[in-house]
């Protein structure tokens, strides 16, 4: 689960989290409220969506030459003109896709007169299952960008969970940034405190960019992207509440009320899978045949009819999705199920795209018995290389 920047710092803040002062609005007027509240005379005005890139990003409405998502104001009015065109209107990223995004929220912040710029973040090492932080003096920059130019500028280091945060780690982090004095105290402070704030929040990732060192000589978090494990959710019910669903894609919110995984990708197959691998390796034949899955969809282990019906419904409210391939191995889940499922959805939507199925495990033949006999025109597979065969080809004659 993302939450917007105005969250995170809020929530960073309650961890001692050093972030400048700002409030969110919802509207201009709101906008132009939150700035009278701060101190100025430099104000700066930051469209809310859950995508980086918004500085160099474009609204749709305002043309090519319009200024992006992050905006400096020197004064009330020019805070209410870039409330104005920001709200309501389609922000587009790197992050979007050439979507957008539509800019609902604004963040309005205290200015800051900036020295240096640093990145700083902590996430879930997979390999090591342990949490990790990545340093970089490159702040301000796209950590993909310093990655793939200037490598040996990133420092990364695992913390082991017997003994938790100590000294040490807040030492490496300060010389990574490369500073020294009372600068040095505060870095060692600050990798503290996110390293806290990550532990206390079930966090999955925080992202500081950038980590600002001011002419004044303070470190100031002036941008943070913080996510959580969905899995989590449950012990944090006060996170829970910051989640903003018009973020969110709306079939993947329906999904979610029925314990899917669903992910909505580019394609127009259809892909209805058991289990993340078995997801994986069905998408990838596809692509191997010519075509493209237009999602991800796991009904996991243990599906009903009902969960799979769901599913079902799901995945044809795309209107991209010009086929559909079922591929299931049955050990948990039983295949009949499936069949039944995939039958009723079938019948209830009035199917009308191409509908491939290859089922194998545990009620097998009671399974393919059920399709056999219902009447629909369902095509069966004998394994995954002819279902993915026979799917690319039933939507190409379709087509």
């Amino acid at each position: 689960m993302n939450i917007h920047e105005y969250q995170a710092k809020e929530l960073l803040a309650r961890f001692g989290v050093p972030v400048p002062a700002g409030h969110a609005a919802m509207s201009v007027e709101e906008a132009v409220a939150a700035a009278e509240k701060l101190p100025g005379p430099l104000y700066v005005v930051k469209a809310q969506i859950h995508a980086g890139g918004r500085g160099k990003g474009k609204f749709k409405e305002l043309g090519p030459d319009a200024k992006g998502g992050v905006r400096l104001a020197r004064s009330l009015d020019e805070v209410r003109a870039a409330a104005q065109e920001m709200l309501g209107n389609t922000l587009v990223t790197v992050q979007t896709g050439p979507a957008g995004k539509q800019v609902n929220r604004l963040y309005v912040t205290d200015g800051a007169d900036i020295a240096r710029e640093y990145y700083l973040a902590l996430l879930v090492d997979r390999k090591t299952g342990r949490i990790a932080f990545v340093v970089s003096t490159e702040g301000g920059m796209s950590i993909e960008d310093v990655a793939h130019e200037t490598p040996e500028k990133i420092h990364s280091f695992t913390i082991d969970p017997a003994t938790g945060f100590q000294p040490h780690h807040g030492r490496a982090v300060a010389h990574a940034l490369g500073l020294t004095g009372d600068l040095n105290k505060q870095a060692q402070k600050v990798s503290k405190q996110l390293y806290e704030a990550f532990l206390g929040t079930d966090a999955s990732q925080i992202e500081i960019n950038p980590l600002a060192e001011t002419e004044q000589g303070q470190l100031l978090v002036l941008d943070a992207k913080v996510g959580f494990d969905s899995n989590a959710m449950f012990r944090h019910p006060d996170l829970e509440a910051l989640r903003d669903e018009s973020e969110e894609d709306p079939m993947e919110r329906e999904a979610a009320k029925y314990d899917l995984a669903y992910i909505k990708l580019d394609g127009n197959i259809g892909c209805m899978v058991n289990g993340a691998g078995l997801a994986m390796a069905t998408m990838d034949i596809i692509k191997l045949n010519g075509a493209f899955p237009a999602n991800f969809c796991d009904v996991g282990g243990g599906a009903s009819k009902e969960k799979v019906t769901a599913a079902f419904k799901i995945i044809l409210s795309d209107p991209a999705v010009k086929g559909i391939l079922v591929n299931i191995f049955g050990g948990i889940m039983r295949c009949d199920i499936i069949a039944e499922g995939i039958v009723a959805a079938a019948r209830e939507t009035e199917l009308a795209v191409p509908l491939v199925v290859r089922l194998e495990g545990t009620n097998v033949a009671e399974g393919k018995a059920i399709l056999a006999d219902s009447g629909l025109a369902i095509v069966p597979a004998d394994d995954l290389g002819d279902a993915a065969r026979k799917i690319v080809a039933e939507v190409k004659e379709a087509a």
